[in-house]
């Protein structure tokens, strides 16, 4: 189990964050449900072809302003 936490509120933008970042991913890549980080991780992990720490580094990123065009 992995110290992560995405709010459901902040879900839609980080989601359209990392389409545009990586556009490979796909509507199933990134199902999420409240509760379900370890299985998002563990998920974009493998379709990225990094580790969850990186994963985990991208998403806390991206997370710091929303409200940023930024990817």
């Amino acid at each position: 189990m992995y110290n992560f936490k995405i709010q459901a509120k902040d879900w839609p933008v980080l989601k359209l964050k990392l389409k545009r970042k990586y556009n490979s991913l796909t509507e199933e890549d990134l199902q999420f449900q409240d509760g379900q980080e370890d299985e998002l991780l563990k998920r974009l992990a493998v379709r990225l072809n990094r580790n969850i720490d990186y994963v985990i580094f991208t998403l806390s990123k991206e997370m710091v302003d929303l409200d940023s065009n930024r990817l």
